[in-house]
C-alpha cells in the first residue's frame, strides 16, 4: 500500500467516511489508481471498472460532492487532532493486524511505541464498590509498573480504570465511540483533558460524529485489538464488556477476569468467563505473568526500550516471518536470506522489547 503523505491523508479520510469502503476495497483502489487522490478523483466509469459498484460507488460519488479533504485537515489541526492512515508507521501495530482494522485512526494526544505493552480494562457501567476497589488496586499497580491501560471511556469501570492509571502516573488510552471533539459521557470532560496529557484519545470516527448506539460494539474491537490482553473486572450477564472479551478471543488475545461475589448480578459475566477458561486474576502479578513480565522493573524496562528503540526494519521482517510459526535462528536466517548473526541480534532486541520469547529447541514464537 502507498504511504499516505500529508497531501494524501485528506483523501484517506474522505474514503474513511464512505459507507462500504473498508481496508480491502481501499487497498484495491490504491493498487489500481496509484494513490488516494487519484482514486478519489477518478471518473465513475473507471471506478466501476476497478470493481467499485452499487451502493459503494454511489456513496463515494455523493461524498465527493460535499467533502473537502484539505478543509478537513484544517479542521483536525484546529481541534488538536491528527490522523494516522493504516500504512503509517505510527499506526499501532497490533491494531493493524485485526480483522476490519480502521483504515484511518484519529488521535488526540500521543501514541508511543511503549504503548504496545498494554492491557484493555473493561467492565460494567454500574460498577459496585467492590468493582471500583478491585479496579483501582489492579490498575494502579499495573500502570505504575509501565503497562499502558486501554479502555472505552464509558461510565463505571472504564472511567475508574482511566483515573487509576493517571493517579499512578501511568499512561492510558481512551477509545471513543464518537468524534474526538464530542465528549461522551459529558461529565468526563476533565478526564479527557488529563488523558491527552498522559496518553491519548483515539477514534475511528471523524470530528462531529455522535455516539450512536451502533458505534459502541464496533468500538470494542479497537479496545481489544490495540491491546495484548483484555481484563474484565466486573460484568453482568449481558454486559458490553463481554463483547470486548469475545473480540479479544477472536483476535487471538488473552482474556483475563476478576472473580466476583456469586451473589452479585454484576459479577455473573466475569465469573462465567473464568468458567469458560479466562485467566483468573487476583493481583497485578497475575496480569504481568500473562504478559510475560516477571516483575514491575521488567515492565518499566520494556517500556523504556520500546520508547527509545522502536522496531527497526530487520526486526519487523523477523516478526512478520514469525507470525506464521515459531522458528529457530538458522531457519529464520534462511527464510529471510540474512546472516545468522544479524537475525540473532534482531531476536535479542525483540525479546528485550517483549515481542518474542524463546521456547524449547531455541525457537522463537511471537508474544500475543
Amino acid at each position: 500500500m502507498v504511504l499516505a503523505t500529508r497531501d494524501q491523508l485528506g483523501y484517506w479520510i474522505g474514503f474513511n467516511r464512505v459507507p462500504g469502503i473498508g481496508v480491502v476495497r481501499l487497498r484495491r483502489l490504491l493498487e489500481v489508481f496509484g494513490d488516494a487522490q487519484m482514486a478519489w478523483e477518478a471518473p465513475a466509469a473507471e471506478l466501476a471498472a476497478s470493481g467499485l459498484q452499487g451502493r459503494a460507488l454511489g456513496a463515494l460519488i455523493e461524498a465527493r460532492r460535499r467533502f473537502d479533504p484539505q478543509a478537513e485537515l484544517r479542521r483536525l489541526d484546529a481541534a488538536g487532532v491528527h490522523a494516522l492512515a493504516i500504512d503509517d508507521p505510527a499506526y499501532p501495530a497490533r491494531l493493524r493486524e485485526i480483522y476490519a482494522a480502521p483504515p484511518v485512526l484519529f488521535v488526540k494526544g500521543e501514541l508511543r511505541p511503549g504503548d504496545d505493552l498494554s492491557v484493555a480494562v473493561v467492565g460494567t457501567r454500574r460498577a459496585t464498590a467492590y468493582g471500583k476497589i478491585a479496579t483501582e488496586r489492579l490498575i494502579g499497580d499495573l500502570a505504575g509498573s509501565g503497562v499502558t491501560i486501554v479502555s472505552g471511556f464509558a461510565r463505571g469501570i472504564d472511567t475508574v480504570a482511566h483515573r487509576a492509571a493517571l493517579a499512578a502516573g501511568g499512561r492510558t488510552i481512551a477509545v471513543f465511540a464518537c468524534g474526538l471533539d464530542v465528549i461522551y459521557p459529558p461529565e468526563n470532560r476533565e478526564l479527557a483533558a488529563r488523558i491527552v496529557g498522559q496518553g491519548a484519545l483515539i477514534s475511528e470516527h471523524p470530528l462531529g460524529a455522535q455516539p450512536e448506539a451502533t458505534n459502541f460494539p464496533a468500538r470494542n474491537r479497537i479496545v481489544s485489538g490495540i491491546s495484548r490482553a483484555t481484563l474484565v473486572v466486573e460484568a453482568g450477564a449481558q454486559s458490553g464488556a463481554l463483547i470486548t472479551a469475545r473480540f479479544a478471543a477472536d483476535q487471538g488475545r488473552d482474556v483475563l477476569a476478576v472473580p466476583g461475589p456469586i451473589t452479585s448480578p454484576g459479577s455473573v459475566g466475569a465469573n462465567r468467563l473464568i468458567q469458560d477458561g479466562a485467566r483468573l486474576v487476583l493481583t497485578a502479578d497475575d496480569v504481568r505473568a500473562e504478559l510475560g513480565l516477571s516483575d514491575a522493573p521488567g515492565a518499566a524496562l520494556q517500556l523504556a526500550l520500546n520508547d527509545l528503540m522502536p522496531l527497526t526494519e530487520p526486526e519487523q521482517a523477523v516478526l512478520a516471518r514469525l507470525a506464521d510459526e515459531p522458528l529457530g535462528v538458522d531457519d529464520l536466517a534462511r527464510a529471510l536470506d540474512q546472516p545468522v548473526q544479524a537475525v540473532a541480534s534482531a531476536l535479542t532486541l525483540l525479546e528485550l522489547k517483549g515481542r518474542v520469547r524463546q521456547i524449547g529447541g531455541l525457537n522463537y514464537p511471537m508474544r500475543a
